[in-house]
């Protein structure tokens, strides 16, 4: 069997959703099918800042911001940040609809006044675990901070928070030539959250990016994923594999279901299919 590439997706694949500590048994995991010669990369929506708390467990690589930033140990990949015009044009368009937006940047992320009562308020409703991560984010301060203090940065992405879908119907227009709004699948209070990516991005591109760069064939790549922002990965991956904690749209698209997060299911998928014990 030759080397083989693992995908792993953070919040409610590796962790708990709005968690930095994933269980030992994921670390176990990790380890084990790195000493069989398997490279684990973090693929993830969160940007690079956000992952400084998961970088000591040893991935060999991350893709980070849905795509837009990759790197292989010191090695930069790819990093591919809006132009000026493009996030102001985004900027605009949410703003002039009401949408909450959260800009992603290298090095820290800004969030619109409002934002942390808008979570406040929708936050013990329902079962969105994207909303459960920023809520959780935002209360422990992961270097989330005002919109204010933003000073320009090159933005990598943003996430969006709005009451209803008829807010995302201008944007969606406006926006679409060059951007995708990869909406997370709404609960029953109705409101939704979702992210503005690039679409010269994205975590299939991610994967494709990265077998190229380490000459590994795609069809020896696996994914874990959980959620609508997976979706290209795992129909990219040589083998998909959703959580049992996950969406339903995403297990239809997986080729296989393994136990939850919390059940020491990442660990238990990495058995069931070859990939450590």
């Amino acid at each position: 069997m030759g080397r083989k590439i693992i995908f792993l997706d953070i919040d409610g694949t590796l962790t708990e959703a709005g968690s930095n500590v994933p269980p030992r048994s994921a670390i176990e995991a990790v380890r084990e099918t790195q000493k069989k010669g398997n490279y684990v990369f973090l693929c993830t929506g969160r940007n690079y800042d956000m992952l400084s708390p998961l970088l000591p467990f040893g991935f060999d690589g991350v893709v980070a911001s849905c795509g837009g930033y990759i790197r292989f140990g010191n090695q930069v990949i790819y990093d591919c940040p809006m132009t000026e015009g493009q996030k102001a044009a985004a900027m605009e368009v949410l703003r002039k609809n009401g949408v909450f937006r959260t800009v992603e940047c290298m090095n820290g992320s800004y969030t619109d006044e409002g934002f942390k009562e808008f979570l406040e308020k929708h936050g013990n409703e329902g079962s969105n675990s994207e909303l459960l991560r920023w809520r959780r984010q935002i209360e422990h301060s992961l270097n989330i901070r005002p919109m204010a203090e933003y000073q320009g940065q090159p933005v990598y992405k943003i996430v969006i928070m709005a009451e209803s879908a008829g807010q995302l119907e201008e944007p969606q227009q406006v926006l679409k030539k060059e951007f995708q709004l990869c909406v997370q699948e709404p609960d029953r209070y109705g409101f939704i959250n979702g992210e503005v990516i690039n679409r010269k991005f994205d975590k299939g591109k991610g994967v494709e990016r990265v077998c190229s760069f380490l000459g590994v064939p795609v069809e020896d790549t696996v994914g874990f994923g959980d959620s609508m922002n997976d979706m290209e990965m795992l129909k990219t991956v040589g083998l998909s594999i959703c959580m049992a904690n996950g969406s339903s749209a995403i297990k239809e698209l997986a080729d296989d279901v393994c136990p939850a997060v919390g059940e020491d299911g990442l660990y238990r998928g990495f058995v069931r299919h070859g990939l450590c014990g």
